[in-house]
């Protein structure tokens, strides 16, 4: 990735990638750890609740994410404020005190659309973040609820593009641009990272020349025809749409604008 890249940060932690990455739904294990590197994202979420059970010398899970990734444990699967505890308790008892401080935090409130109860999100960052969890909480695209997970100690701001899952890409910018003005107006280091929604490489380009800090995304990865292909694709539109970020867009305009100046032409030519 580009030097000229300004660092991502949650939680006082220096990411040198923006792009963060699921295990779930992959064809099998040689897959999920081909499309982790090809991604070239340095954090990695996985479901507590579902990483399935090995017998003894069998690969798991764990064994096909990178040593060099930081392991990002979601509480996915949880539709209550205690089940979203236990699970958290669950990752760090895993991981150990210091590897398991990250949470995604998910409480969900809706079987059918995935999406989260978040005033029950709201009650379990502000738990966890006292008890020394750094929280990155799922959310809706809603500006009140941003600041309402600021308050409670979030570390990271992350509303969704679309439903989890869907493919359907940013269904409401004006939102989001929003939550990232009133989250850096009120907490300037607290990254917004987009979380679910995003279907192909344009969807995460066009979110990263918005502005956004990162993007989250598993499904837009496995679920490819060519799983590998698209993580390479990904990392590519991050790392565009960032570079495109950062370099500033020339300003929208009803007219036309000659590329080359008028000035100076010979007379007969003007």
């Amino acid at each position: 990735m580009s030097n000229t890249f300004k660092p991502l940060v949650v939680g006082g932690h220096t990411f040198k990638s923006r792009l963060i990455v699921g295990t779930g739904k992959y064809k099998d294990l040689d897959d999920t750890e081909a499309c982790l590197r090809e991604s070239g994202a340095d954090m990695v979420t996985v479901a507590i609740r579902r990483v399935p059970p090995v017998k003894d010398g069998e690969r798991s899970l764990w064994d096909a994410i990178p040593d060099d990734m930081l392991l990002l444990p979601n509480t996915a699967g949880c539709y209550t404020l205690d089940d979203c505890i236990r699970t958290a308790h669950l990752a760090r008892e895993l991981l150990g005190e210091e590897k398991g401080k990250f949470i995604k935090v998910e409480v969900i409130g809706c079987e059918k659309t995935l999406f989260p109860d978040v005033a029950e999100t709201i009650k379990a960052t502000e738990r966890l973040s006292k008890e020394g969890f750094v929280c990155m909480p799922y959310i809706t695209d809603d500006p009140v609820s941003a600041l309402r997970l600021l308050d409670a100690g979030a570390s990271a701001i992350m509303p969704l593009a679309a439903p989890i899952g869907s493919g359907l890409g940013i269904r409401n910018p004006h939102n989001l641009a929003i939550v990232m003005e009133m989250v850096r107006q009120h907490s300037p280091d607290i990254p917004v990272i987009v979380d679910a929604g995003v279907g192909t490489a344009s969807d995460a380009a066009l979110a990263m020349e918005m502005g956004v800090d990162g993007i989250l995304m598993n499904t837009a990865i496995a679920g490819a025809d060519d799983a590998r292909m698209m993580a390479k694709a990904m990392r590519l539109a991050v790392e565009s749409g960032r570079l495109a970020f950062e370099a500033g867009r020339i300003p929208r305009k009803l007219y036309a604008t000659a590329s080359s100046p008028m000035d100076g032409l010979l007379p007969s030519l003007r």
